[in-house]
């Protein structure tokens, strides 16, 4: 086993991204001889925009190229993310180390009065600050009232219960982890309302050819997520063409074999593009990259042609 005594993790500032760094944390912990984690916070350019919606800003990685940067300068020695906020190429002289076990994927709506998103009156006014939630909410509730919501999950519950909406949709793993699984109206399914690439995943990062943070780092790897989330990801690598788009994915495993499935949905809720491909787990990159082929020829070029450059974000 490596000789390192410390390893420096960089992580978000956020309750949620602490939480992570502190799981791993204690992961790690549990390994007979592991070495000392120091907690670095550094602050990312989604931290800092908060006066306007993330889905005007041009780029990606709001929430992870400071903490990338850091990887590569040397000032971390690996990274802790939400993997649903990395862009899918990921910076050269970087790699994924590890993935553990996933939480729940699905989305869930937390309603003032305990609706649920069929029990909502018309009108009812829904926080979200997603491209993806936007147009699949438009799909199934065209008669809702969309409002952006920034801000940690804490805050956006605050903002729930001070009135300024009806409901709000987040994710069920930063809900979960947090302790707040009470305020939980109801888990929207996959079938309805697919998941973002990822959601709940979380992955370890570090620098390619830092052998002695790969030797404890990779020891939490989950394999089944990794490989589903492989899936998840080369589907939205394929879609995306460079910005973020409202497409939901979520693979599952069964044995040696991996179905993904998958939907692209235009802003309006107007039109979508579903589909699923089976095969075996280990060929998740190419699943995701077939399927995402698939989508794209039966609709989903001309409806994600008329977003580009737009984009949005998870939480």
């Amino acid at each position: 086993m490596s000789a390192v005594k410390t390893l420096r993790l960089g992580t978000r500032a956020s309750r949620l991204a602490l939480w992570q760094a502190e799981h791993v944390t204690g992961l790690l912990a549990k390994l007979p001889g592991a070495p000392r984690i120091e907690i670095f916070t550094i602050s990312t350019e989604g931290d800092r925009i908060r006066d306007i919606p993330l889905s005007e800003v041009r780029g990606q990685a709001f929430f992870t190229k400071e903490i990338e940067q850091a990887l590569l300068d040397g000032r971390v020695d690996f990274a802790v993310h939400s993997m649903k906020d990395l862009a899918t190429q990921i910076p050269e002289g970087l790699s994924l180390a590890a993935t553990p076990e996933r939480e729940d994927p699905r989305d869930v709506i937390i309603s003032r009065n305990g609706e649920t998103l069929a029990e909502l009156l018309p009108g009812a006014r829904v926080g979200t600050s997603s491209l993806r939630r936007k147009a699949f909410l438009a799909h199934l509730r065209s008669d809702l009232d969309l409002a952006e919501l920034r801000g940690n999950v804490p805050t956006r519950l605050d903002k729930l219960q001070a009135g300024e909406y009806d409901a709000i949709i987040l994710a069920a793993a930063g809900v979960k982890r947090l302790g707040f699984s009470e305020h939980i109206s109801a888990f929207l399914p996959v079938e309805d309302f697919p998941p973002a690439a990822s959601q709940g995943a979380l992955a370890l990062q570090i620098r390619e050819g830092d052998d002695g943070a790969a030797t404890w780092i990779g020891r939490l790897n989950h394999r089944p997520t990794g490989l589903a989330t492989t899936a998840e990801r080369s589907f939205l690598r394929r879609v995306e063409g460079g910005c973020q788009v409202p497409v939901g994915t979520l693979a599952t495993i069964d044995g040696d074999r991996l179905t993904l499935a998958a939907s692209i949905c235009s802003l309006d809720g107007t039109r979508s593009v579903t589909g699923q491909r089976t095969g075996p787990a280990v060929d998740a990159e190419t699943i995701g990259q077939e399927l995402g082929d698939r989508l794209l020829s039966e609709g989903g070029e001309e409806i994600l042609s008329e977003i580009r450059p737009s984009g949005g974000r998870d939480a």
